[in-house]
C-alpha cells in the first residue's frame, strides 16, 4: 500500500505551471488559484436535529463547488464538525476527494488532515484551500494539511491523534474516481467482497488514530445488482464494528439530483423502488474497555430477549 507524501501549497503551484486542468471521472475540472468568493458560510444555517438529513440545495459557498463527482455537500460536513469538534481540534478525512470536509475546517477554525489516492484530487482539493479567510476569533488559523496516500495506511499520524474522523468513502465500482489513469490499490475499482476485504483495512486504520471518545463518520450507500437491492452500506458499518468502534448514530442522507447507477434504468415502471437516501454511520470509540464491555453487554441483552 502506498505510503503517504505530503503535497504542499508549493506542490499545488508548481503542478498549476503544468496545466490547469485535471479529470476526474469523466468531468474536467478547471483550477481555478485566484477565487472570487461572495460568501464564507451558508445564509440562514440551521444544525441539523434529527437522524433525517435533507440538503435540496446542496451548498456552494465559499469555494465549494459540485462538479466533481460524488462528493459529499459542505452541510454534511459542516453539521459534523461543529456538533463534534471545537476549535483547534484535528480532523481527518482520508478519502477527501475535492476537498470539502478540509474546507469546513477552515472556514471554521479546525485543524485538518486530507488523503486521497489520486493525486489530481489532491490539487482539486489543494486549489479549493487556496483562498485567504480571517478567522472569526483570536486562534491563529487552522493547520491544513494534505497527501497523497491510501486510507489503509496512514502512516503518517500518530495513534489517538485525531478527534473527529469525517469521510465518504467510495460505494465498490460505482464511481471510479482513478478511471482515467487506472491505480489497482483505487478502491472504488474493486468488485465487491474485495472491496469489504479493504473496508477493514480502513476501519482498523481509523480506529488506530481516532482519539479514544471521539467520532468517526462515514457517509455510505447501497446499490442494485440485477434490480436486486445490495446492502454495501450495512455490510461497511459491520467492518467498523469489527474494528472495535460503537455505532453511535445511523441518519439517512436523502439523496437530491442523483447521477449514479440508477440512471441505468430507462423503463417508465419498475419493479422495484428507485435508492434515494444513503446512510451517514457515526461511529464512536470507547474510552476504554470497560467502557466498551457495556456497549457489548447491552448489545448481548438486546440480543437474547428482543432481536430474537
Amino acid at each position: 500500500m502506498r505510503e503517504m507524501k505530503e503535497i504542499t501549497r508549493d506542490d499545488y503551484l508548481n503542478f498549476l505551471k503544468e496545466k490547469n486542468v485535471v479529470k476526474i471521472e469523466d468531468v474536467e475540472i478547471k483550477l481555478q488559484k485566484n477565487w472570487v468568493i461572495k460568501s464564507y458560510s451558508p445564509k440562514n444555517y440551521h444544525p441539523e436535529r434529527s437522524t433525517v438529513w435533507s440538503f435540496p440545495n446542496r451548498g456552494e459557498w465559499a469555494t465549494h463547488r459540485g462538479n466533481y463527482r460524488g462528493n459529499w455537500s459542505p452541510y454534511i460536513s459542516r453539521n459534523l464538525i461543529l456538533r463534534y469538534t471545537k476549535k483547534g481540534d484535528w480532523i481527518l478525512d482520508q478519502m477527501m476527494g475535492s476537498g470539502t470536509t478540509l474546507v469546513e475546517a477552515k472556514l471554521l477554525e479546525r485543524n485538518a488532515i486530507g488523503v486521497d489516492i489520486n493525486l489530481d484530487a489532491v490539487m482539486v482539493a489543494r486549489d479549493r484551500l487556496n483562498f485567504s479567510y480571517v478567522p472569526l476569533s483570536e486562534y491563529n488559523g487552522p493547520i491544513i494539511k494534505t497527501y497523497w496516500g491510501d486510507a489503509r495506511n496512514l502512516d503518517k499520524i500518530e495513534d489517538n491523534s485525531i478527534d473527529l474522523i469525517a469521510t465518504h468513502p467510495p460505494y465498490a465500482s460505482i464511481i471510479s474516481y482513478t478511471k482515467n489513469k487506472k491505480q489497482s490499490d483505487d478502491l472504488s475499482q474493486l468488485p465487491l467482497e474485495e472491496y469489504l476485504t479493504e473496508m477493514k483495512k480502513v476501519a482498523e486504520e481509523s480506529f488506530r488514530v481516532l482519539k479514544p471518545g471521539k467520532v468517526c463518520s462515514i457517509l455510505i450507500g447501497d446499490t442494485r445488482k440485477h434490480k436486486h437491492y445490495v446492502p454495501i452500506a450495512f455490510r461497511v458499518m459491520q467492518a467498523f464494528l469489527d474494528a472495535g468502534f460503537v455505532l453511535k448514530e445511523d441518519i439517512i442522507k436523502l439523496q437530491w439530483n442523483m447521477k449514479s447507477t440508477r440512471e441505468k434504468w430507462h423503463a417508465k415502471e419498475y419493479d422495484f423502488y428507485l435508492i434515494a437516501h444513503e446512510h451517514i454511520f457515526i461511529f464512536r470509540k470507547s474510552e476504554s474497555e470497560k467502557d466498551y464491555k457495556k456497549f457489548e453487554l447491552s448489545s448481548r441483552w438486546w440480543n437474547e430477549n428482543i432481536g430474537k
